[in-house]
Order: structure tokens, then C-alpha cells, then sequence
């Protein structure tokens, strides 16, 4: 399964991993086809459309990671619902440059709709955080995005984990 995520700087196209993080593919997948219901931080009403369309890239830190997926665009906002980590499960969970992972706030199961990807291999955060994509073109735009760079959109080729 892939994902092209189509950003303001140019696309990053991404293979998927449901075989080494089933529910965190199908979460993304659901949130980026609009097949799952989420809740809208900015108005409480449920929806299902597609959540990731005109979201910023909101944290940046230099040879890290740059983050996005969040509808308020500041970091603080989610989907309505956690989903559980599945790091501990994985013994391949890496942080390669160029991953895409799973964000979280402390508690290990409190991912919603945030991810971040890599800048450089950071295996610090192996066992804290769910791989759940690669990416296989587009390093060079991930290298350029920068905070408030938006994601026009994510096309999902494939079926669902």
C-alpha cells in the first residue's frame, strides 16, 4: 500500500507498513480517504471528511523531524480518539530517515491523527513511537518543507491493512 502525500513544496510518496503497524495504517488511511469519523476540535461536530486537506506542517526541529496532521494547526488538536501504540509489538519499529511515525503526548497510547517524518535516522525513538511508512521519493521535499507548509492532500493507492 502507498500514500502520496501532495504538499505545497511538491509530493512524497510513501509505502506503508500494515504488516508492522496494522491499526496506525488504518487509522491514517481512514483519516486521509475520509472513510473514518473524527471529530473537529474547532467545532465538536463529527465528520468524515477527509481530515488531513489544508493542514500545516506545525513543528519543525532541524536534522529531527518535521511534524503535521493536526486540524488546528498548532499541535494541540486531534481526531476525538487515541489509538494504542504499536511499537512494543513491532521488533522492526525503526526510525530511518525518512520514516513516517506516529506523534504522541506522553501517555505511549495517545496518538490520534499526528504524525512526523524523520530528518535522519533517529533511533532514539525506536521504542517509543510507531513506524508506520517509509518514504520512497521526495526526501528532498521533506528537507524543504518548513512550519506552515500545507498538505493539499493524500492519495491512498491500495487497499486498506
Amino acid at each position: 500500500m502507498k500514500a502520496i502525500v501532495h504538499t505545497s513544496m511538491g509530493d512524497i510518496a510513501l509505502d506503508l507498513l500494515p504488516d508492522h503497524a496494522p491499526n496506525t495504517v488504518n487509522n491514517f488511511v481512514g483519516l486521509a480517504r475520509g472513510e473514518r469519523e473524527w471529530t473537529d476540535p474547532r467545532t465538536g461536530q463529527k465528520t468524515s471528511r477527509p481530515l488531513y486537506d489544508g493542514t500545516v506542517f506545525h513543528r519543525v526541529i532541524k536534522d529531527f523531524m518535521i511534524q503535521g496532521g493536526d486540524p488546528l494547526g498548532n499541535g494541540t488538536g486531534g481526531p476525538g480518539y487515541r489509538i494504542h501504540e504499536e511499537f512494543s509489538t513491532n521488533p522492526r519499529n525503526s526510525h530511518e530517515d525518512g520514516a513516517l511515525a506516529m506523534a504522541r503526548s506522553q501517555d505511549p497510547n495517545s496518538a490520534g491523527s499526528q504524525f512526523y517524518f524523520c530528518l535522519g535516522p533517529q533511533h532514539v525513538l525506536d521504542s517509543g513511537y510507531t513506524v508506520f511508512g517509509a518514504t520512497i521519493e521526495g526526501k528532498d521535499v521533506i528537507g524543504e518543507l518548513r512550519q506552515g507548509d500545507v498538505i493539499e492532500s493524500i492519495r491512498i493507492e491500495g487497499a486498506t491493512a
